[in-house]
C-alpha cells in the first residue's frame, strides 16, 4: 500500500468515519488501567517493525517521499517508538525488563550512518564527525539526545551517557554561537521552531536528570524569547518559522506545527505559558464537524489535500496535528480532549488486532509507520506528577 492508495482508502472510508465519530462515547477518566493491553500491544507491533536492520527500515518508508523526507520519517519512527516504550516503563513498571533492551536496540539503530544519512546529505558531513564543528546538525542530534533522556527516565543504565553528553554539548555550544540561540535544521533554510523545541526539551530533560545547571541559562533565555518575541501577532501562538537572516516570524500558524509546538512546550516551558498556548490552540484549531480533530489551516478547509508534514488532509483535518495534539492533552491531563482525538484516530486508522502475537496497530501504520510511532509516543506522554496522583 502506497500513499496514493492510502489516500483513496481514507476517502472511501469517509461514510464509516462520519457515522462512528457521531456516536462515539467520550471518556473523561484517567486512562492507564483501561488502555494497558492496547498500549503494550501497539508497542510490541512497533518493535517488530522498527527493530530491523537500518536499510530494511528505510525500505519501509513511503517511496514517494524520497530519501530525504523518508529519512526523517525513519528517525521519527525510531525515536517515538523508543520514547513510547520509555513512557510505558514509567506507567507500567512491571514491563521494564521487556522494554529496556528494545529501547537500547532502537538507540543503537538511530546511531547508524544509514539512519542519519538524511542529515549527512544536507550538511555534507556525518553528524558524529562534526560535533565540534560549525554545522548545527540540529534535528539529528536533538532527536537522539531526546530519546536517550527518555531511556534514562525509564531506568536505563549509563551505556549511552557519553553519547548524550556529546550531543548536548554540541547543541548547547552552537546555541551560544547563534545570534538568537536558534539552530538551523538544515543549511540555507528558515529557522523551524518545532525542530528547535526538540533541542530545548532534550537539554531540559538533561537538567532534570543531572541538575548540572550548565544549560539552564541558555534554556531560560530561549524560552523568554519564545514567550515575548516569536509570537504570532494575530493569534498569540508561538510561530513555526523565523526568517533565515533577520530571524523574524514568518508564515501563518498551522495546525500540525502548532500542535507539535504546544506538546513540546508542555514538556519544558513555564506551566502558565504552556497552558495558555494550549488553550489558544484549542480555541483556534479544534474542528468539531463533520469529524472531531485538529484543522490544518485557520482560513480554509480543503476537502482533499496532501502535505508532507500534515499528511493526507480530509475535510480540512490534519492527521499530524491531531496526532501531535495528543502529547499536550496527555501531559496536561485533558482526558476528554485526548479521548476525542483517539476516537478519530481509531475510526480513521482502522485498528488491526493480532491475538496470536498479542499486538495491534492502525492499518494506516502499515504505510505510515511514523504516524503509528508518533501516536503511541504522544498518547503515553505522561506527566510524572499526574502519574503520582
Amino acid at each position: 500500500m502506497n500513499l496514493l492508495s492510502t489516500f483513496a482508502k481514507l476517502s472511501a472510508n469517509l461514510p464509516c468515519i462520519l457515522i462512528k465519530s457521531r456516536f462515539a462515547n467520550v471518556d473523561t477518566g484517567v486512562p492507564w488501567n483501561k488502555e494497558r493491553e492496547e498500549l503494550i500491544g501497539r508497542a510490541r507491533w512497533l518493535c517488530q517493525e522498527v527493530i530491523v536492520p537500518p536499510k530494511e527500515l528505510m525500505s519501509k518508508m513511503p517511496k514517494e517521499l524520497g530519501f530525504f523526507y523518508g529519512g526523517q520519517w525513519a528517525i521519527y519512527s525510531c525515536c517515538y517508538t523508543a520514547v513510547a516504550l520509555s513512557n510505558l516503563c514509567r506507567i507500567y513498571p512491571d514491563i521494564k525488563d521487556e522494554m529496556l533492551p528494545k529501547i537500547e536496540a532502537i538507540i543503537g539503530l538511530i546511531d547508524t550512518p544509514v539512519i542519519r544519512y538524511y542529515d549527512t546529505m544536507m550538511w555534507k558531513e556525518d553528524a558524529m564527525k562534526g560535533l565540534d564543528g560549525p554545522n548545527d546538525h540540529m534535528t539529528y542530534l536533538s532527536l537522539l539526545a531526546w530519546t536517550i533522556t527518555h531511556y534514562k527516565f525509564a531506568g536505563g543504565d549509563s551505556r549511552f551517557d557519553n553519547l548524550l553528553e556529546a550531543c548536548c554539548q554540541s547543541l548547547h555550544r552552537n546555541m551560544l554561537l547563534s545570534p538568537d540561540l536558534n539552530l538551523r535544521s538544515f543549511p540555507d533554510t528558515p529557522i523551524f521552531l518545532p525542530d528547535m523545541l526538540y533541542t530545548i526539551v532534550a537539554l531540559h530533560n538533561y537538567e532534570l536528570l543531572y541538575g548540572s545547571g550548565k544549560y539552564q541559562d541558555a534554556l531560560s533565555r530561549w524560552l523568554e524569547k519564545a514567550q515575548t518575541v516569536w509570537l504570532d501577532k494575530k493569534t498569540g501562538l508561538l510561530v513555526s518559522m523565523l526568517t533565515r537572516k533577520l530571524r523574524k516570524p514568518t508564515s501563518k500558524v498551522r495546525g500540525s506545527y502548532t500542535a507539535l509546538n504546544c506538546s513540546l512546550l508542555a514538556f519544558c516551558a513555564d506551566e502558565t505559558f504552556a497552558h495558555d498556548q494550549y488553550k489558544l490552540f484549542k480555541k483556534l484549531f479544534i474542528k468539531k464537524t463533520p469529524v472531531f480533530g485538529i484543522r490544518e489551516f485557520i482560513d480554509k478547509s480543503p476537502m482533499f489535500s496532501f502535505d508532507v508534514d500534515a499528511g493526507p488532509i480530509v475535510f480540512g483535518l490534519s492527521p499530524s496535528g491531531t496526532t501531535f495534539a495528543l502529547g499536550a492533552a496527555t501531559w496536561l491531563g485533558d482526558w476528554e480532549m485526548r479521548s476525542r482525538l483517539l476516537q478519530t484516530a481509531s475510526t480513521a486508522g482502522d485498528t488491526i488486532v493480532d491475538k496470536a502475537q498479542n499486538t495491534c496497530h492502525y492499518r494506516l501504520g502499515e504505510v505510515a509507520l511514523c504516524g503509528e510511532a508518533v501516536a503511541l509516543g504522544m498518547r503515553t506522554m505522561v506527566n510524572p506528577q499526574t502519574l503520582k496522583q
